[in-house]
Parts: C-alpha cells; sequence; structure tokens
C-alpha cells in the first residue's frame, strides 16, 4: 500500500496519532439454494457495523497471508484463515464453496478504546476471486483457508472457442451463423 492509494481521510487518520488497526474480509459463498451468502468477519472481537452491514468478530482465530503487490504483471494471490473451528463449520464451508466467487479484504483504524465505528472508511487492500478452500484438520482443531485469486490470473486460462454450430449454439442459441463453416474443411474449389 502506497500513500498515493490511502484517500485524503485515511491519510489524515494515520497523520492525527495513534491508531488501531483491523481487518475486514468479506467472502462470497453458496447458500444452499444456488444464489449468494456473503461471510462478513473482522478481527476484533463482538459485532462491528460498518457500510450497514454487520461483521463478525474472529478475534486472534482469523488470519491473512502477505499481501503481495509487484510491478511487473502477474496475479498475486493472498489467503485469508480461521484457525479453531469445529467440524461442522468444516463441513457447511466444504459444501458452500464455490469457484470464481468473490472476497475482499479492508484495513480499518480505530481511536483506543473506540473499536465499534471506524474512524474513517476502510481502505481496500485487496479484492479476488475463490480458488481453492484446503482444510487442515488436525481432530480437535482445524483451519479453514480461503485462497484467492486476483483477477489477473484469468490471462493465463486459454479460451477455448471453435468456429463450428455447436460452440456457436453454446453463447447464441438458435444462431445459424456457422452452419456451413464445418462443410468447408473438406470442401475442395476449382478455380477458372
Amino acid at each position: 500500500m502506497t500513500t498515493r492509494d490511502l484517500t485524503a481521510g485515511m491519510a489524515a487518520a494515520v497523520q492525527a496519532g495513534t491508531v488501531y488497526p483491523a481487518l475486514l474480509y468479506e467472502g462470497e459463498f453458496d447458500n444452499g439454494s444456488g444464489g449468494s451468502a456473503f461471510v462478513r468477519l473482522w478481527s476484533g472481537i463482538g459485532t462491528l457495523t460498518w457500510n450497514s452491514l454487520s461483521w463478525t468478530g474472529a478475534g486472534n482465530m482469523l488470519g491473512i497471508s502477505d499481501i503481495r503487490e509487484s510491478t511487473s504483471l502477474r496475479a498475486n494471490a493472498f489467503e485469508v484463515w480461521l484457525s479453531g473451528q469445529s467440524a461442522a463449520l468444516v463441513a457447511a464451508a466444504m459444501t458452500a464453496f464455490r469457484k470464481n466467487r468473490s472476497g475482499k479484504l479492508w484495513l480499518a483504524l480505530f481511536n483506543a478504546g473506540d473499536f465499534t465505528t471506524p474512524i474513517v472508511d476502510p481502505y481496500l487492500l485487496k479484492r479476488g476471486r475463490t480458488d481453492t478452500i484446503p482444510i487442515d484438520d488436525a481432530g480437535t482443531t482445524s483451519r479453514i483457508t480461503v485462497r484467492h485469486e486476483d483477477r489477473l490470473a484469468a490471462l493465463g486460462i486459454p479460451r477455448e472457442r471453435r468456429y463450428t454450430t455447436a460452440d456457436q449454439a453454446l453463447r447464441a442459441p438458435g444462431d445459424k451463423g456457422f452452419e456451413y463453416v464445418e462443410m468447408l474443411q473438406d470442401a475442395q474449389f476449382i478455380l477458372p
């Protein structure tokens, strides 16, 4: 994070004196009926209300990987994890996880003694799409890790498209634009 990225309010809060940082995480999961459900956690204790949403405090059970940025054009992933979780939550995480759902991570600043309201709007540190959800189960405790890929990761995925009627029907049913293309492969043309 560079100072050029900070909002004026965030920069003023940092320069004003001692502030207490916290992390906010929002992850999109499946709600069981094909729709989306959002999990909102923060690194404090208790419930935090920000942006008209409730964020559940996970305390020191919430962790994040290093947030990397680079000057080269490459995707940088980040991970968010919960440790010490029950078997029921592990099972729920495994059934609710879907690939390519959104995940966001914010940095919030608080004044001493007031952890109910951030000083200014939190700064968006990173956003990505869910990739994997490795789970480490040690019997009595477990760790649920959600890995998020940067949107640049999509550049490495080949786009497989064919100039065929079947492939075109996947994109636009009823379109007859490629109806005769397959016959052209074996066609012989006699030029005068």
